[in-house]
């Protein structure tokens, strides 16, 4: 299994853009990102990573846990992680949304896990996207599951069916020897299949048609969709990991978790060790975070 290659590179790519998260495009024009820094945004040191990575690790660890996934035991730990500062590198949390903040404390005032997730309009942050890539290692997980650990923050059937095309992007990558485009193609032929009829894969037609050529058009906001589109953005307009997760994080605006997402989808393409060992060695408490990749790596081969 390639766990780490994908957990990593999500880590690297949050760590990037936390110091320049909520900079605009100008700006990072002007100094752009080219290396592991520190500061900035939130003041941590560099290589901290965000709650992009806190909630990635926090679901692969109830899952090692547990020896399966249980949504409630998921809930316990992202608490663990929002109030207590666990799965942070200095028990310090400094960043979430409030889509997200909300799902957790339905679930403490005693909602069912599953429908804790908001299903409004504006619940389609990018929350759930940005944890979900543990799952895609997970040999035949159901779409099903997918969207319900979606939903245990971001229930809305955008995010969903945001959630469910990411996984199955990395699972092409995981399996199929594969150009990015034709990954990206086969695997939108697939989702459109599935979701035939929902109105919300219109919300996807600029994926679905490769209308993500030019920069102008692209938004990295916290949306779950502009989100989606700035990966995608990346991963076709790169051919590295290094040059990918750069360019995510310098198209500005929600830099961490556009870094994040697209360092997954980049770490499982390219490798582990297309990702530069400097930045690695940046990472506080990496370590553990590789013992954790290889616990995971380990349960997931037994689902085979």
């Amino acid at each position: 299994m390639k766990v780490k290659d994908g957990i990593i590179g999500l880590i690297i790519g949050d760590a990037l853009g936390v110091p320049v998260e909520f900079s605009s495009r100008e700006e990072l024009m002007r100094e752009p990102v080219t290396d592991m820094i520190g500061y900035g945004t939130y003041g941590m040191p560099a290589g901290t990573w965000s709650d992009d990575s806190s909630m990635a690790i926090a679901t692969m660890a109830s899952i090692v846990n547990k020896n399966g996934i249980d949504y409630d035991d998921m809930m316990h730990e992202f608490l663990e992680w929002i109030e207590n500062g666990k799965y942070t590198q200095y028990n310090d949390t400094f960043d979430y949304g409030p889509t997200t903040s909300h799902g957790l404390y339905n679930y403490k005032r005693g909602t069912e896990a599953i429908f804790c997730g908001g299903t409004g309009e504006r619940d389609n942050g990018n929350g759930s996207l940005m944890r979900i890539l543990p799952l895609a290692f997970i040999p035949n997980i159901e779409y099903e599951t997918i969207e319900n650990i979606s939903g245990l923050t971001h229930r809305h059937m955008r995010s969903k069916i945001a959630c469910v095309f990411y996984i199955e992007i990395a699972k092409s990558m995981l399996e199929n020897d594969l150009t990015i485009d034709e990954h990206i193609r086969l695997t939108g032929d697939k989702i459109q299949k599935h979701y035939e009829g929902n109105k919300e894969l219109n919300h996807f037609s600029r994926v679905f048609n490769d209308d993500l050529n030019d920069v102008d058009t692209i938004s990295s906001s916290g949306y779950v969709i502009n989100t989606f589109e700035s990966v995608i953005y990346c991963l076709k307009n790169t051919d590295n990991y290094r040059d990918a997760v750069l360019k995510a994080v310098n198209l500005g605006g929600d830099t961490d978790t556009v870094g994040a997402i697209c360092g997954g989808l980049a770490g499982i393409y390219y490798g582990y060790d297309a990702i530069p060992v400097d930045w690695i060695e940046d990472i506080p408490k990496i370590d553990k975070v590789l013992q954790l990749c290889e616990k995971y790596g380990a349960f997931c081969d037994g689902c085979l």
